[in-house]
């Protein structure tokens, strides 16, 4: 059974990045890999999450980035082929073959557009810690509405991300022109 399960922010999760991340790059190569940046609830301090570590890959082509399955399964991650969500490639590790439950999510995208898009999420979760806690309230709901079907889960959580994004790309906004003004 893989089931929604939402724990206390662990510390030790950032550490768990670094092992994998140093792990990952060292498996695909600096050629290969743009960046490899931690993202998701477990890289925002003090949020409640699903006990998996998410890393985006940034590569420069998904189409030259198939030479990496190969190399990430010996990784012990299953690649999920049939992802319905365009523009990145997917692995989790944890699951059978390799282990009981998921522990680690591959997230490979190009890296520009939804690889810096992802970042500002969490960035803005990071800054506004209350608007951080609305998230894990919601979290916290939809885990237990939807134990048993993740699917259900991330969507139910789509709106209130595409609100946050909005609030994340105004002030961003408005911070580079406050910054361009004293550059004046």
């Amino acid at each position: 059974m893989d089931e929604v399960e939402i724990v206390e922010y662990d510390p030790y999760w950032s550490i768990l990045f670094e092992q994998e991340s140093t792990r990952i790059l060292n498996a695909l190569g600096s050629d290969r890999v743009v960046a490899i940046e931690h993202f998701g609830s477990t890289a925002v301090p003090g949020l409640a999450a699903k006990p998996i570590i998410d890393l985006m890959v940034g590569v420069h082509s998904l189409e030259a980035a198939q030479s990496l399955i190969p190399l990430l399964k010996a990784l012990e991650y299953v690649y999920w082929r049939d992802d319905p969500r365009p523009g990145r490639m997917f692995f989790v590790k944890g699951m059978p073959p390799y282990g009981l439950r998921r522990t680690h999510h591959v997230h490979v995208v190009e890296a520009y557009g939804e690889f810096w898009e992802r970042l500002l999420f969490h960035d803005y979760l990071r800054s506004h810690p209350e608007e951080a806690k609305r998230y894990e309230v919601l979290k916290r709901d939809l885990a237990v509405r939807f134990r048993t079907d993740r699917e259900g889960y991330t969507k139910g959580k789509s709106a209130y991300i595409q609100i946050v994004m909005e609030k994340a790309v105004a002030a961003k906004g408005s911070k580079l022109g406050a910054a361009k003004l004293k550059e004046e």
